[in-house]
């Protein structure tokens, strides 16, 4: 199926927009920079959301086989917490922000392996079928706290990654609050809040699962480039 005739019917709205990636925004994932994040490019930790855009060619539904090739052998598996929006938001403050939220699901977010993250890169990170999203939707009334989450992450059905959503350096309310003051956000985009530190590798052959009770789970499976 062409990934651009494919739509994610999650009543009341369907996935129309654009799907915003945020770098940096996990503790643990930031403290591993260690002295680098001072030195050149980065000059110092982020002081606002570093994003990034997954368009609708790395879209795929759960279940997807997901291609491996000499050029990639393997991929970073990006388990995150996804919030879909529902009502126009432009410079929301951190008590309305959630608001403007019409639900929450999860995500595989796929990238090419790589160090840096300054300036993200649009080939690591926007690769055909790379971003995994969830069958369904879960109402904003069904989650007191998105901080209270815990993603975890499977390879093949072990435990791999077990990671609180309370890690987060702007939790789901404020990071939505810093990206709208600079840019408006529309109901059918989607705004990820973050990968947590230690996001597993996939290799040909293998298959993952990333679950946020109370959300969701998604799963994808790695297989060898046949042509």
């Amino acid at each position: 199926m062409n990934p651009h005739d494919y739509h994610f019917n999650y009543a009341p709205y369907r996935l129309t927009g654009t799907v915003y990636g945020t770098l940096l925004n996990d503790r643990h994932a930031l403290a591993a920079l260690g002295d680098s994040v001072h030195e050149p490019p980065y000059k110092g930790a982020p002081k606002a959301p570093v994003l990034y855009v997954k368009p609708r060619n790395t879209f795929r539904p759960s279940g997807a086989r997901v291609i491996t090739s000499q050029a990639t052998p393997e991929w970073e598996v990006g388990g995150s917490l996804a919030l879909v929006i529902g009502r126009t938001a432009c410079r929301v403050s951190v008590n309305d922000a959630l608001d403007h939220v019409a639900g929450y699901t999860v995500v595989a977010d796929l990238s090419v392996p790589h160090e840096s993250f300054y300036r993200p890169s649009i080939r690591f990170k926007a690769r055909d079928g790379s971003l995994i999203v969830a069958d369904e939707v879960v109402a904003p009334e069904a989650v007191a706290d998105p901080g209270a989450l815990t993603l975890r992450a499977y390879l093949d059905g072990q435990l791999v990654q077990e990671s609180s959503l309370s890690s987060m350096v702007r939790p789901a309310a404020q990071l939505l609050a810093d990206v709208t003051d600079f840019m408006t956000l529309s109901p059918g985009d989607m705004l990820l809040l973050g990968v947590p530190h230690g996001a597993p590798r996939a290799r040909a052959g293998q298959q993952t699962s990333v679950e946020i009770r109370g959300i969701g789970a998604v799963h994808a499976s790695f297989v060898g480039d046949e042509r």
